[in-house]
């Protein structure tokens, strides 16, 4: 069985009937076998109240009691089913009333005992809708005749009975396994899985890379169905294409690539052109390949991609969304004709966007350049070929004067940039939802100055139209987020004035921002305060982003070959050039130009036929929550491969001594930021021989009784490296030197 409960129940809406013919189509159940599959779950499901059948149809059961929410174990049995609302109570979980399920998976909780004051909810899992675990990382261990595996995340609190598939069982006792999960524990019956993959004799002994994959089961390659459709797709388009666009190839046309190596050909999705108008207005390009030309709805490409939801990078290697045939057709190569969805932006004189036009466009890209070369040019303009005369002109056009204009208007709403390298190669702001600026290479963060404007633009276009969007959002940080940076930030002396403690803005980033450059400690302070940060999400509905001070909408459409979200936008806008009313009706005279902005606010009519319209909003309704968890899971695993990098690392230097920052204090010891490093560990307060420390809750500080040393927040020391799990990420330090005097006050009563 392919689909979830949860994928299943998606499909049942507004108290609509729905027959199971339409949910084999929806789910993909071709065959006899799968079809026959998904009646028990229809069946099993009306015979728990969760469905119910009328005329040969199901509908969704509605307030029948039971709530969704994801499983959150410890690794000492404590569950809590954690509700997607935020302000919504955590439902005590006991393991008698788990259901066999597991940590992280998807249920519908039923309330069994009420909540008081002091205690939270208790409440029993009633169906399993999404499992979290379709595979997992383990031990071999040999039992008598069997054999298990006992997986190494703690929170799984069981075994599974290893079967035989062509590996050798007894070579693998001890060792690091990949397992992938046949079935899941029925009744009394354990779990059972097979080994997919030996990864060596213990975490260390593995690749990092393949211990990120195996632990949060990235796949690793495409179904040979999908290379051959991907190889099987046209090298060239129909001429006739080209007459049905706007023709752009007579533009100076230029792309940019990042200086990594990475084990794929690097996909190149937007192109840039710069020219003025003859009122010397500012005339940008932003071009992108267009993907949903190649990957019709529904195909097997389609489908994988869906899946993926989006492209993860793991340092060199890249877990891509679509098969590399795919990639390189529609990769913005020089010296090709290319079809593309183009941005057409007119700016004034201060970096402002007066109008705009989405257009389908063919290109040709004349030049392609690493960030390094770029910066080159400009470092030597006194010094340029004739031959690289235009491009140098429209390169400082760019970066010395357009986008420093646009990056002003950005600062003017309120819009922050964090002094932090960018990992991924997206040119827009990507998950973190904030411009990072690079000392490296500062090209890069004045490009996504540009990129962020055209995005902004489309997002404004569809909602003025009426047109179902797939927007990006990001909610502003929770206050108590907050509250220890600006105690580490009042301790170092930086004086920074925030708005209403009620409410954080924008702004009150921006302000960090600028005072994190007083102090010597800037790189840890944009850190922790990236941290702070709530990762963006996709919904279906127009709402603001924190990080880039937009208050409306906004949305990603640059890279429709590298995330789903994309892809599904760039087709909506397909829809549009082709099927859009640009009149109320037929027997209107003149229409508005529906791929202009000029056309905002003349509208009253629906732009796209009712039943295209109805289609898209149920698409869009039904992909949000997939598409959330896929950018989730690829932002753990980025997360995790850089914690592994950094325990390595630190387990290569342990016995060394460095200087830190103390970032947290807690009863059990406080944490410090190795400053050069950016690696966080832990001095543990048994470690603290020299005294015996209480806590102070209220400063932040350990208080030595006799010999008056404080640890507090923003203290500098000096650490030793004193031991390090390397899977776990756990970096234990123990103090040299370094610590506070402390004052009367820290004595107070709490």
């Amino acid at each position: 069985m392919e689909f979830s409960i949860a994928t299943l129940l998606s499909h049942f809406t507004d108290d609509k009937l729905v027959a199971a013919k339409f949910l084999e189509k929806k789910l993909g159940c071709e065959d006899e076998e799968n079809i026959e599959k998904l009646q028990i779950v229809l069946d099993a499901l009306e015979r728990i109240g969760i469905l119910e059948k009328e005329r040969g149809k199901y509908r969704r059961v509605p307030d029948n009691n039971l709530i969704e929410a994801k499983l959150r174990c410890s690794s000492k049995g404590f569950c809590f089913a954690i509700q997607d609302q935020e302000d919504a109570d955590d439902i005590y979980i006991r393991e008698t009333h788990l259901s066999n399920a597991w940590n992280g998976d998807r249920v519908l909780v039923e309330v069994i005992k009420e909540g008081t004051r002091r205690r939270s909810p208790e409440g029993e899992v009633k169906v399993i809708l999404e499992r979290a675990n379709p595979s997992l990382l383990a031990q071999v261990k040999k039992n008598n005749e069997d054999y298990r595996a006992i997986p190494l995340d703690d929170r799984l609190l069981f075994e599974l009975l290893l079967q035989q598939n062509g590996k050798n069982l007894e070579q693998a006792v001890d060792h690091l396994v990949h397992v992938s999960v046949v079935r899941y524990p029925i009744g009394e019956h354990p779990p059972i899985g097979i080994i997919t993959r030996i990864l060596g004799s213990d975490a260390e002994a593995a690749a990092d890379t393949d211990i990120v994959c195996c632990k949060h089961d990235l796949p690793q390659s495409f179904p040979e169905a999908a290379e051959k459709a991907a190889d099987s797709l046209p090298q060239s388009f129909d001429p006739e294409e080209i007459e049905q666009r706007i023709d752009l190839r007579h533009l100076l046309t230029f792309t940019f690539v990042e200086d990594t190596q990475r084990d794929l050909t690097p996909f190149i999705e937007t192109a840039f052109t710069l020219e003025k108008t003859p009122e010397q207005y500012w005339q940008l390009g932003i071009h992108i390949t267009d993907v949903a030309y190649y990957i019709a709805p529904d195909s097997i490409l389609d489908k994988i991609a869906k899946k993926r939801g989006t492209t993860v990078y793991l340092g060199e290697k890249v877990i891509p969304l679509l098969p590399q045939g795919v990639t390189q057709g529609c990769s913005l190569t020089p010296g090709r004709d290319i079809l593309t969805v183009s941005v057409l932006m007119t700016l004034d004189k201060n970096g402002q966007l007066l109008e705009f036009e989405i257009q389908p466009t063919v290109i040709q890209v004349n030049e392609q350049l690493k960030y390094s070369e770029v910066q080159a040019i400009l470092a030597n303009l006194d010094d340029i070929s004739p031959e690289q005369e235009a491009l140098a002109e429209r390169l400082k056009q760019l970066f010395f004067t357009l986008s420093p204009l646009v990056k002003a208007q950005r600062i003017q709403r309120g819009g922050c940039e964090i002094q932090l390298e960018p990992r991924s190669p997206y040119q827009d702001e990507g998950r973190l939802g904030v411009i990072l600026g690079s000392s490296v290479f500062p090209v890069r963060s004045l490009l996504m100055e540009l990129v962020v404007i055209a995005q902004k633009a489309v997002a404004d276009h569809l909602y003025a139209l009426g047109i179902p969007a797939l927007y990006c959002t990001q909610p502003q940080p929770d206050w108590e987020e907050l509250e220890d940076l600006l105690k580490l930030i009042a301790n170092l002396g930086l004086d920074v004035k925030l708005g209403s403690e009620e409410e954080i803005t924008p702004q009150d980033y921006y302000n960090l921002t600028q005072a994190f450059g007083q102090s010597s400690a800037v790189q840890v302070l944009n850190y922790l305060l990236k941290s702070t940060l709530k990762s963006a999400k996709y919904s279906s509905h127009s709402a603001p982003h924190f990080g880039l001070a937009y208050g409306d909408c906004y949305l990603h459409c640059i890279s429709p070959g590298q995330r789903y979200g994309d892809l599904l936008v760039q087709r909506i806008l397909g829809v549009l050039f082709k099927e859009g009313r640009d009149r109320r009706t037929k027997q209107t005279k003149t229409g508005v130009n529906l791929r202009s902005s000029r056309c905002h606010g003349e509208i009253n009519w629906n732009v796209l036929p009712p039943s295209v319209q109805e289609t898209f909003e149920e698409e869009l309704h039904l992909v949000v929550s997939h598409l959330n968890d896929r950018e989730k899971l690829a932002e753990d695993a980025e997360k995790d491969l850089d914690g592994l990098k950094k325990a390595e690392k630190m387990k290569e230097r342990t016995g060394q001594v460095f200087r830190g920052l103390i970032t947290g204090v807690q009863s059990y010891g406080f944490f410090v930021e190795i400053e050069d490093l950016l690696v966080e560990g832990l001095v543990h307060v048994s470690s603290l021989k020299d005294d015996w420390y209480e806590y102070r809750a209220r400063h932040g500080c350990l208080v030595g009784r006799k010999n008056r040393i404080a640890y507090r927040l923003g203290d500098q020391v000096q650490v030793e490296v004193k031991s390090v799990d390397y899977y776990r990420q756990q970096i234990d330090l123990v103090t040299v030197s370094g610590g506070s005097e402390a004052n009367s006050d820290d004595w107070e009563d709490e």
